[in-house]
């Protein structure tokens, strides 16, 4: 053989018993290459049940986060449409007293007398038309004419002794009372029956 030859076959030599020194000393050391896939599947599989947990929590998150918009959307509606609704009742107020006056004066009138026939049209006529203006803006009178006593819409100021009436029953009204779009603004007073 040529020295060439040995040298090679000297190397090959070589480069085994180093492969399998290697080998040898990495098999303790360090695990075989099937336990590092197992270990990255492992790993693998942890991290995508963290990614489903995630993706559930968002989503339950989403639907929260819209559910709560929604709630926040319905309630501001509501407080437009009762602020809308609502929102003559300090002016109803102040316009009650004007309907009591104008009452009064027609009651206080003497009818029978042809002089004062024509102011007696002309309040009624004033009258009719402002109760029909209110009426529009949703300002309602309280019937209390052959009623029963309605804490919620009456107030009593004081009971008498009547044979024509039931207990409990309105005999005679004081003042009249009003609702703004079924919300009572005022109460009418009334008399009743014991």
């Amino acid at each position: 053989m040529t020295e060439q030859e040995n040298n090679m076959s000297e190397n090959e030599t070589n480069i085994e018993t180093a492969a399998e020194q290697t080998t040898e000393e990495q098999t303790p050391s360090q695990p075989s290459v099937e336990e590092q896939l197992k270990a990255k599947d492992a790993r693998i599989s942890e991290l995508e049940q963290a990614l489903q947990i995630a993706k559930k929590n968002e989503s339950e998150a989403m639907i929260r986060a819209r559910a709560e918009i929604d709630n926040v959307r319905k309630r501001v509606e509501q407080d437009v449409d009762k602020a809308r609704k609502f929102a003559l009742e300090k002016f109803s107020n102040e316009l009650l007293p004007v309907i009591d006056n104008l009452e009064r004066a027609l009651e206080s009138t003497d009818k029978n007398n042809p002089e004062h026939q024509a102011t007696v049209e002309g309040l009624e006529l004033t009258l009719k038309s402002f109760l029909d203006t209110v009426k529009k803006f949703g300002i309602d009178v309280i019937n209390t004419a052959d009623s029963q006593l309605n804490p919620d819409l009456h107030q009593a100021i004081s009971m008498v002794e009547s044979p024509e009436h039931q207990s409990g029953q309105i005999v005679n009204t004081i003042q009249k009372g009003y609702t703004l779009n079924g919300r009572l603004i005022r109460p009418a007073m009334v008399i009743v029956a014991k």
